[in-house]
């Protein structure tokens, strides 16, 4: 029996908590309180007449009947229902055979108690899974309600999901980003905590690329949209939270497939219980129906099959809140047991981010001079270098006088620039040309460059380390990881001096795309069986690597298609260290999760001995069913908050 036909009318699952029904109202709780005031006094006044008014029995009885309708009729009737479509062993079933029973044996008061505090336990269970809802809501509160487009007509309020791409779109102060696109007029700082976890708010400048679910916190947006509704941040993201339960972790799983054997294994002990002791041992038959009817109100497995999920869903939730997004259950759980850890380097342990650190001429070139002829022939390259090289030039490039452009494939580019031959690129390029050079040792990547076969000098380029790359690989350490691997397509001794200055364990270099996957193949050999490798990338070009990975995490997603897609975490900052506070929250998790797991079945399995001796009554084993569910799920929210 899965936990859907455990607990499924009475029990709300962890995906009810995004995918349920609507928030009860106030006033439903209202009724829900007065319905149980009602019932219990009805009660109470059975329990006066039987015991303290001399001929009230048949009154009580009757008061008893009344009280027992009204807080049990509807767990009857899921019963019955339950049974005609096939779904016989779920907590209705058990309630509703059990309180029968006791009615059939005489014992009205305790048949009427089970109702009355099982449905106490029950209200008080969903006020606590509705307070996991409102966080849950809080948590996804970046959907925004509406956009103001503007048109000839004038600004119109629209829904976010007729906006078009190309439509210009106006945001006031305090009001939600509805889609993604650029700043064309006006500034303002943004809150990102909705996406990113960080309370420092971002500046929004034209020219800047700004998400959904930010909020503005002052000053008014013209935002030109990039993005349609259903590709946006924050539509991807609430999309990737609600479906997160749906990918079970093991654990999940294991009490799924406990459930579907221990109900039924449960009932037909029950059965034995109640005759085979009176037939071997003799004995009042009333007795050992009654140990029976305790053994199965205390046997409903409810407190795992709702607290469980509900905690894997709140260490999901709680991560999201950090600005951690994790796919599912099972990779929650897998970064509980982290054991390698292997990282590309740039963009994710570096900035990614190619700087000009030093100009070295020669000959008769100046720097001035160097730099100018890089720069004209790197003009129409898109490489982060070439980027780097014009960036640093800063000045504007007229590309009529470049008519020929060849790049030379691992090499370089060579261009025409006023009759002169310019050419730039690695010292592969220079030797080829058969050009002599010179070669500096200074750290960084190195850019040869030379006019008409004449060496000009070189270029240093760097990629600056982040800031809290060091702290988080230290971290990693101290939370267990047993290996730290950097997986670079530099040269080795670029990606060695990365690896020194960051303490990392085992480096490997000059990678291409598919010597990562093999470098990741041979890293899962040495992990223990039930220990997990993560790879941390950029999300951009890692996919394969992501996917060879147990757990592929993405980092600096915000805004990446690519990395959501691709990664089964992703770091919505350009912050390695929260990769540490992933695994925080997943540790914090499963030790919550297992708490609730011994818990349940420590108490109940305790009551089921008691019940079975006849030590312990119906009203002890209302709270071994109702109780214990209620302190797991008090237990599984405290992931959420913390």
């Amino acid at each position: 029996m899965s936990h859907e036909t455990t607990c499924t009318d009475c029990c709300p699952t962890a995906e009810s908590l995004v995918r349920g029904r609507p928030e009860a109202p106030r006033a439903a709780h209202i009724r829900k309180i007065v319905w149980l005031l009602t019932g219990a006094m009805i009660f109470a006044v059975g329990i006066l007449f039987e015991f303290l008014v001399e001929g009230g029995r048949y009154i009580a009885l009757a008061a008893y009947i009344i009280s027992y309708l009204m807080l049990g009729g509807k767990v009857v009737l899921r019963a019955g229902k339950n049974i005609l479509g096939g779904k016989v062993f779920d907590e209705n079933f058990l309630m509703a055979i059990a309180t029968l029973g006791a009615f059939a044996i005489g014992k009205y008061a305790e048949a009427v108690a089970v109702m009355l505090f099982y449905q106490i336990g029950e209200f008080f269970q969903e006020l606590a899974v509705q307070k996991s809802k409102r966080q849950i809501s809080e948590l996804m509160d970046i959907r925004p309600d509406f956009a103001n487009v503007q048109s000839a007509a004038g600004l119109k309020q629209v829904s976010p999901e007729v906006v078009q791409i190309g439509d210009v779109i106006l945001v006031k102060p305090g009001e939600k980003i509805p889609l993604d696109g650029v700043v064309i007029d006006g500034e303002a700082m943004l809150d990102t905590s909705a996406l990113t976890g960080e309370s420092v708010p971002r500046k929004a400048s034209p020219a800047d690329m700004v998400l959904s679910g930010c909020v503005n916190q002052n000053g008014a947006l013209t935002i030109r949209v990039t993005k349609a509704f259903g590709e946006s941040t924050a539509s991807k993201i609430i999309d990737l939270i609600e479906n997160a339960a749906g990918k079970k972790a093991p654990t999940e799983t294991f009490i799924t497939k406990f459930a579907r054997y221990y109900t039924p294994a449960v009932v037909a002990i029950a059965a034995l219980l109640a005759v085979i002791p009176p037939l071997l041992l003799g004995g009042a038959w009333s007795d050992w129906i009654s140990r029976s009817l305790i053994f199965l109100v205390i046997s409903c497995p409810c407190a795992l099959v709702v607290s469980i999920p509900l905690g894997f869903f709140g260490g999901i939730g709680g991560a999201s809140k950090k600005g951690i997004l994790i796919k599912g259950g099972n990779y929650l759980e897998a970064l509980s047991t982290l054991e390698l850890v292997a990282f590309d380097k740039t963009g994710t342990l570096t900035q990614g981010v190619f700087k000009v650190t030093a100009l070295l001429p020669e000959h008769s070139y100046n720097e001035s001079d160097l730099l100018e002829l890089a720069a004209y022939a790197e003009a129409f390259s898109n490489h982060p270098i070439a980027v780097s090289i014009r960036a640093e030039y800063g000045k504007s490039i007229d590309k009529s006088g470049l008519p020929q452009y060849e790049e030379i494939p691992g090499h370089g580019v060579c261009v025409n620039w006023n009759g002169q031959r310019i050419l730039v690129g690695n010292e592969k390029l220079m030797q080829k040309r058969g050009i002599p050079f010179t070669q500096t040792e200074q750290m960084g990547t190195k850019v040869y460059v030379a006019r008409d076969d004449v060496f000009a000098g070189a270029i240093v380029i760097s990629d600056e380390i982040r800031p809290d790359s060091v702290q988080a690989v230290r971290s990693l350490k101290a939370l267990g990881v047993k290996k730290t691997v950097m997986l670079s397509g530099d040269t080795p001794q670029i990606a060695e001096a990365v690896a020194r200055e960051l303490e990392i364990d085992e480096v490997y270099s000059s990678l291409l795309p598919g010597e990562k996957v093999e470098k990741i193949e041979l890293l899962n050999t040495q992990k223990r069986p039930k220990g997990t490798l993560a790879f941390v990338g950029d999300g951009l070009n890692d996919a394969p690597v992501l996917a060879m990975a147990d757990v592929g995490v993405a980092m600096g997603g915000l805004g990446s298609d690519a990395a959501i897609e691709a990664a089964d975490v992703v770091l919505m900052t350009d912050e390695p260290a929260k990769l540490v506070e992933a695994v925080e929250v997943a540790r914090f998790t499963k030790r919550v999760v297992w708490q609730n797991i011994a818990l349940a079945l420590g108490v109940k399995g305790l009551f089921l001995f008691l019940g079975a001796l006849g030590v312990s009554s119906l009203w002890e084993a209302v709270f071994a069913d109702v109780g214990v569910t209620l302190l797991a799920v008090f237990n599984a929210m405290r992931i959420m908050s913390r």
